[in-house]
């Protein structure tokens, strides 16, 4: 029973579910279900579907994500970047709305919950680790760059095409004489409105008296208010026969029992659209949800969160949706809300079924224009451009890794973007740990610490010379060591012995070990003996299953302090 708890975590929590946590669950259930329906809609236009398949990937994904995920208060559905990577990967197989584009949409939600699930099922969640914060960040901020180009033309009422910011600029560019006033007047009034409750709302309800966690949750659910203003007004002004572009009829009902498509050509076309999909949607969902969970001294399992995930896109796959994750702003606001269990998720599900069965009429007047101006506040507090500055202070490595992931997603593309990013991640980190940071060290007077002579007032002993190695060793830097350690050896004619202190050496893979006993074979030949010092467990139990040690010329101390006593004596 503990096992089947662990991969359906709602047998654990369902236990001691009680009337106090279904008062909490409810509320924020509410708040977040009037949130979620314009989101919805607009993340649904941002992936080039039905504003309908919105609703639908809210309803089954949060049900199956709330009985297998493991986070109390994250909020899955559609989000900005899994929408912008569903439309570039569907739109490279399909015309945007065509049924087969549709069919495309199905295919990615169901190959990426897939991905997730066999991730969660061989325990494989360390694989995001892969994509580090840099490469995240300036994802994030070039998505959000393009998103907010591409809802431009539902702004301006103009045609614009592109997945790139150049195709996107020179589109909108040439059809700027196109304007059309009336879309003008609602989108900006819409951009203003959204902007003026994201930053002066919240400050004016506190000058008013108003406790901070509803002047928080009022900001949240503020987008409902532009929403209902412009459908009523587009309603009475006739405003859609002007040319203002609406949502139009949104089918009412349940959400559809859908069959993705089974090709291979497909299928193969999207594997990799899908992979990328599925990782970015864990990453950016599993950091939602840490977060959160340690401001409740709460703890979530990353291999069960790829469970709960997968189960949620699979979900969506069959119901009508398009890939889905955990999203900041909505799990924000369910968790300022007060929701106690996953239980807030299955409720949020029953509201905006009730939406899907009953509201969906009171949309028909919906302006595309307002739906835009919903992403562009939303993505655009997503762009964090001063990373360029914090990664350039700090290291150059993680300055290029964010760069080039900008640059590659904002004029190739999101997914060229994202293994640019990677690229170069790995590319540095090789580097880096190619060209490890080697000090020669020396006791501290009066003490038994050893400091690199370089920065501290040491003392040395000319016979021996002590070199600490900062860096694992392995095929990439084994050479070099071993070329250097022979420098500083042959600089010391009084040199007779050379202890590598390995305080920092967590493994040392075959290419070292070779490189390591060459070492001892030269310094051999020069009258030098090579000791070991502060060797940890794992890496000496490696070291006793080979003859290393046997022939090693010196010896192995536990502590630098008492190897240098040793050896000068």
């Amino acid at each position: 029973m503990h096992r089947l708890r662990s991969f359906v975590p709602a047998l654990d929590w369902g236990r001691r579910y009680d009337r106090a946590a279904f008062g909490a669950d409810a509320l924020a259930a509410v708040i977040v279900t009037i949130m979620l329906v314009p989101q919805s809609l607009a993340y649904a236009m941002l992936a080039g579907l039905p504003p309908e398949a919105g609703l639908y990937a809210s309803i089954l994904p949060i049900v199956l994500y709330a009985l297998f995920g493991t986070s109390r208060t994250l909020a899955v559905g559609p989000v900005a970047v899994l929408s912008l990577m569903t439309a570039a990967a569907a739109g490279r197989v399909a015309e945007p709305g065509s049924p087969e584009f549709v069919a495309a949409a199905l295919v990615l939600a169901l190959l990426s919950g897939a991905m997730l699930l066999a991730m969660g099922v061989l325990r494989l969640g360390v694989l995001a680790n892969f994509l580090g914060h840099p490469v995240i960040s300036g994802f994030i901020t070039a998505s959000g760059i393009l998103i907010a180009a591409s809802q431009l033309r539902h702004v301006l009422g103009i045609e614009a095409h592109g997945h790139t910011l150049p195709e996107l600029a020179l589109s909108l560019g040439a059809n700027l004489g196109d304007v059309h006033g009336p879309t003008l007047a609602i989108g900006a009034g819409a951009l203003g409105f959204l902007f003026w409750v994201r930053r002066g709302l919240g400050p004016l309800l506190r000058r008013l008296g108003v406790a901070e966690r509803p002047a928080a949750i009022a900001v949240r659910v503020g987008p409902i208010l532009a929403v209902a203003g412009a459908t009523l007004a587009v309603w009475m002004l006739r405003l859609d026969l002007a040319g203002v572009r609406i949502v139009g009829d949104v089918p009412a009902g349940l959400p559809p029992l859908t069959l993705p498509r089974f090709a291979p050509d497909l299928w193969l076309a999207l594997a990799g659209s899908a992979a990328a999909i599925a990782v970015i949607g864990f990453v950016e969902s599993v950091s939602v949800a840490q977060t959160l969970a340690a401001k409740r001294r709460e703890r979530i399992d990353p291999d069960g969160e790829l469970i709960g995930l997968g189960a949620a896109n699979i979900g969506a796959a069959f119901t009508g949706g398009f890939p889905v994750t955990g999203g900041f702003a909505r799990s924000v606001v369910n968790f300022d809300a007060g929701a106690a269990t996953q239980a807030a998720g299955i409720l949020t599900a029953l509201g905006l079924l009730g939406a899907s069965l009953f509201l969906t009429p009171l949309l028909h007047y919906l302006p595309d224009a307002v739906l835009a101006a919903t992403i562009i506040v939303a993505v655009l507090s997503l762009v964090d451009l001063a990373i360029l500055r914090r990664a350039w202070a700090y290291s150059g490595a993680d300055f290029a890794a964010v760069a080039v992931t900008i640059l590659a997603t904002l004029l190739l593309g999101v997914e060229p973007g994202v293994a640019a990013g990677v690229l170069v991640s790995l590319a540095t980190h090789l580097w880096r740990t190619s060209r490890p940071h080697v000090a020669v060290v020396g006791r501290v007077p009066g003490t038994e610490h050893f400091r690199n002579v370089e920065r501290h007032h040491v003392e040395t002993d000319p016979a021996v010379l002590s070199v600490r190695i900062d860096e694992s060793l392995y095929f990439a830097n084994a050479q070099g060591l071993e070329a250097h350690v022979l420098a500083l050896a042959a600089e010391r004619p009084a040199l007779r012995h050379v202890v590598l202190m390995c305080s920092a050496v967590n493994a040392v893979d075959l290419s070292a070990l070779e490189s390591l006993e060459a070492l001892v074979a030269r310094l051999r030949d020069m009258g030098v003996a090579l000791h070991l010092s502060e060797v940890k467990g794992p890496v000496m139990d490696r070291l006793a299953r080979t003859d290393f040690l046997a022939h090693l010329t010196g010896q192995v101390f536990l502590s630098q302090s008492e190897a240098a006593r040793a050896l000068s004596a």
